[in-house]
């Protein structure tokens, strides 16, 4: 079964994309059987920015009220004129990075923000992460932040190759929903994720996942992309992982939103399934995993939990109830890197 999703994304700044590849692109909504593109240049779930990198939420602030041409004293009296009191001196704290909104009042002003710079909903605010120490932070770069999340000659790493440094790099990932159905054998039959990711430079045009599988005998048997276009899906069965390689159809403008979904059948694997989990190396906006049982494989109990490191024990552990449809959910908002999972013991 796939039992774990791996992502890291970029930062701002980086040339081109997320990775680059070759070949023709698949249409939307394209089927194509696993394990027929070649190995190299593809990758994993993987996502790159440490929580969105410290510089990215005053970079687009600044960017933005260059390109409207707003002076601070201008900005702050129109907050004023929606019932938002902000000064200059912390909109200028903000946009030098030496400080973030992190109170309900602020990430108010920021929403207002958005309106004001005439940004679409969510660029500004989604570029916050998780809260964070007050003053100036200085900035992690995306390939460090993957190294040190994953460690070196992660699965990963071997995967994707010399491409893992720059892996989905111009990249942030804001929402991702993971659903896993849990066949009556108690093996894992399928799994499917729809991603909401920003640019967060010009030009990128693709995005990189990595999927993990229990032991060799689960393997994926059919892969469909409904959101973007399947470019490569290549299974490794000594890795026990599948990379995803899907493409936008365009490339995307700085801060534009895409959507991918993608769905993945997979073979039996020798043992019932036990557990799901998102790994990420970097902050996530909304994270939703959804697991459903077969009604005559249904467990004893469920439990969520997180792990700051792959190798990390699992810490903030909570029983989770299967709800009338015999799914039981995991769901986090404004979440930092770590791992985000479910476990499970088969009923008696």
């Amino acid at each position: 079964m796939p039992n774990r999703t791996e992502d890291a994304v970029g930062s701002p700044g980086a040339g081109g994309g997320p990775c680059t590849g070759t070949g023709a692109g698949a249409g939307a909504g394209t089927t194509a059987k696993a394990g027929t593109a070649a190995r190299a240049g593809t990758g994993r779930t993987e996502r790159v920015p440490g929580p969105p990198a410290a510089d990215e939420f005053p970079a687009a602030l600044r960017a933005a009220l260059s390109r409207r041409g707003l002076s601070l004293e201008r900005v702050s009296e129109r907050l004023r004129a929606r019932g938002i009191t902000i000064s200059q001196a912390t909109l200028s704290h903000w946009q030098r990075g030496r400080s973030q909104p992190e109170r309900a009042r602020s990430l108010h002003a920021v929403d207002a923000l958005e309106e004001i710079l005439e940004l679409p909903g969510g660029a500004l605010r989604s570029l916050l992460g998780p809260r964070r120490p007050r003053g100036r932070i200085t900035p992690v770069r995306c390939e460090d932040a993957a190294l040190r999340f994953f460690g070196e000659g992660s699965v990963a790493e071997q995967l994707i190759g010399e491409g893992f440094r720059d892996f989905n790099r111009g990249l942030s990932q804001l929402v991702i929903h993971d659903t896993v159905a849990v066949g009556e054998s108690g093996r894992t039959e399928s799994m499917a994720a729809t991603v909401v990711l920003r640019a967060n430079s010009p030009g990128v045009d693709r995005v990189r996942f990595v999927l993990g599988f229990d032991d060799e005998e689960a393997e994926p048997v059919d892969v469909r992309v409904t959101s973007g276009r399947l470019h490569e899906a290549t299974h490794v069965r000594e890795l026990k992982s599948m990379a995803l390689d899907i493409r936008f159809g365009r490339e995307l403008a700085k801060l534009e939103t895409a959507v991918v979904s993608y769905a993945v059948e997979v073979s039996p694997s020798r043992k019932p399934a036990a557990h799901y989990e998102r790994r990420s190396s970097s902050g996530l906006h909304e994270y939703l995993q959804q697991v459903f049982f077969h009604p005559g494989a249904l467990p004893s109990h469920c439990r969520r939990y997180f792990r700051e490191q792959i190798d990390s024990p699992p810490r903030d552990q909570q029983r989770v109830v299967l709800d009338p449809s015999h799914s039981a959910h995991v769901f986090a908002s404004r979440c930092g890197p770590g791992v985000y999972g479910m476990a499970w013991e088969p009923g008696v």
